[in-house]
């Protein structure tokens, strides 16, 4: 699984200590270490209804996680639960 972010964002950290303490792998994408991330991560955000409202509040939509079915969620917690 990929988990698009970075740790700048104060819900991206949380999210990846959060799957860190749980033992659950993942890949993390971060803007920071470069602008393939970022492009990865808006053309899902252009593309995906699943924004729409995310958008529509001014915000980013981040962290996203990226399935390894390519199922694309905004809810990372529902990760810890599985």
């Amino acid at each position: 699984m990929k988990i698009y972010g970075t740790l700048q964002c104060n819900d991206c950290v949380e999210c990846i200590q959060a799957l860190d303490r749980a033992g659950i792998a993942y890949e993390f994408c971060s803007f920071q270490e470069g602008l393939s991330h970022l492009k990865a991560f808006l053309k899902l955000r252009d593309a995906l209804p699943l924004f729409a409202a995310v958008k529509a509040e001014g915000k980013i939509g981040i962290p996203c996680v990226v399935l390894d079915d390519g199922t694309v969620t905004l809810e990372w917690q529902m990760l810890l639960s599985g």
